[in-house]
């Protein structure tokens, strides 16, 4: 029976813990905030309660055999899309439905290019999930892969996203539909390969789901999951480094100055923190300097129903390229908070999360990651989150959803606050940006292994946990 310690309790790190455990080993989790989770958060607030993390439920299956008791519903539609010229699609898990949808919303040689395009996802999903996602991979390791022809082309190597959709996608609504997705890795779509074309695909092709209570039920599963299995899951317990002797792992020390030992160490903080502060690497530095998008919340109480609204509704901006422009920053011109941003809402009708008659919304917006460089936003600048929080109000009343009449109260988080809850370097919601090529999930020592968003093969819940499967796979039983 070897000894495993797990720093961090979020998904990837329980997921990894629970796998391990009843692989036979001996599992510990020290976690350095006060609750498990990770960027599943929770706020609630005079009987209203909002998920502060991911807000969507996708790829079921990946989950299933962690034996969590899950029983997510099914959404339809997923999302629900309003465009600049007041054009509104709902998306679909049934495909002949949601072409349907699209041909109604936007015309027939719309649905017929999504169709095409659809041809497309499919084989890139196939390629992704069948030589990719489900194995340890680095640059080295991916291109010695004995790759099909049809599939090595059908993931379109050196293309963006935003140069896929401007092959099959003539509409300028359903591009920038297709942009949006790459947000979900925190990715500019100019530049984040067509690859990612495998989230729209697993998103619609298996569903978008909610768990009643919210998504914060997940964290709860987990966390019995592990107890149910003898795992201890310590809080307020920060790692403050990892130890190794002869090439090895022998432990972590935690900031109390107490060592554990450990024959292997399974990392669930970002891997930017791990290489700078845990186990300092330089080599391995370079690589991640390249992070994510963040992002800008409104936690909403709201008077009242409104019908307007799918449990995902997301409200996109005039320019799509200006928002990008201004989050990403670039040569010559500083990140700012985006003037004319998409704004996501997220509003579950379920009467766990709200008093009878209001509405809890999680109101959503990318924003620059926390910090004072160039491409960074300083968000503890004091008046910063109230004035953009009025502002994202004011724009969503511009857009056809005037909610300000009607609140009982406004929370704000900022990126600043995201990375005191999280210690996600700047409040990066998805660590390390890259699209497929992350970090990779063994560490530069023996017995050190990395699982979550910073790390192969990405941000999202189904990628984290499918870390954890993959880390739990190559070190094996006990």
């Amino acid at each position: 029976m070897s000894r495993v310690v797990v720093i961090g309790a979020g998904v990837g790190g329980l997921a990894a813990a629970v796998r391990l455990a009843a692989a036979g080993h001996r599992v510990v989790v020290h976690e350095r905030s006060a609750t498990a989770g990770g960027k599943l958060g929770r706020y609630a607030r005079d009987g209203f309660s909002f998920d502060t993390g991911p807000s969507l439920f996708t790829l079921p299956q990946v989950f299933t055999d962690l034996d969590l008791g899950l029983r997510p519903e099914p959404l339809d539609p997923v999302v629900r899309h309003v465009f600049p010229d007041g054009t509104l699609l709902d998306s679909s898990s049934d495909h002949d439905e949601f072409c349907a949808r699209i041909a109604a919303a936007l015309g027939p040689d719309a649905a017929d290019d999504w169709r095409r395009f659809w041809r497309r996802a499919r084989r890139i999903w196939a390629a992704s999930w069948g030589s990719v996602l489900q194995r340890p991979v680095s640059p080295a390791s991916l291109a010695a892969l004995p790759w099909r022809l049809d599939r090595l082309a059908a993931i379109a190597p050196g293309r963006s996203l935003r140069g896929l959709g401007r092959r099959y996608l003539r509409d300028p609504r359903l591009r920038m539909m297709l942009d949006r997705y790459a947000t979900y890795t925190g990715a500019d779509p100019r530049r984040a390969p067509a690859a990612l074309a495998a989230i729209p695909y697993a998103e619609l092709e298996f569903g978008g789901w909610y768990l009643p209570g919210g998504l914060g039920t997940l964290g709860d599963a987990l966390l019995d999951r592990c107890r149910a299995l003898g795992v201890p899951v310590v809080l307020n317990s920060p790692v403050a480094g990892i130890d190794t002797a002869g090439g090895a792992v022998r432990g972590v020390r935690l900031a109390s100055g107490e060592r554990v030992g450990a024959d292997r160490v399974v990392s669930n903080v970002d891997a930017l923190t791990v290489y700078r502060d845990l186990l300092p690497t330089p080599s391995r530095l370079g690589a991640l300097t390249d992070r994510s998008l963040a992002g800008f919340v409104l936690l909403l109480g709201v008077r009242g129903a409104t019908p307007a609204l799918a449990h995902h509704t997301v409200y996109f901006p005039s320019c799509y390229h200006a928002e990008f422009d201004a989050v990403f920053g670039g040569p010559g011109r500083r990140a700012r908070p985006a003037s004319d941003p998409t704004v996501f809402v997220t509003r579950a009708v379920d009467p766990a999360v709200h008093p009878a008659g209001d509405e809890a919304w999680f109101v959503l917006v990318n924003a620059p990651r926390h910090g004072t460089a160039a491409d960074a936003v300083d968000w503890r600048r004091p008046g910063l989150a109230a004035a953009y929080g009025a502002h994202v109000l004011d724009v969503l009343a511009r857009r056809g959803l005037d909610v300000r009449d009607r609140l009982r109260f406004v929370e704000t988080r900022t990126p600043a606050d995201l990375a005191d809850a999280t210690a996600a370097p700047g409040g990066a919601i998805y660590g390390t940006a890259g699209g497929l090529l992350r970090p990779g999930n063994r560490g530069p020592v023996d017995g050190l292994w990395l699982v979550g968003g910073s790390a192969h093969p990405g941000g999202g819940l189904p990628m984290v946990t499918l870390s954890a499967r993959i880390v739990a796979d190559q070190i094996g039983p006990a």
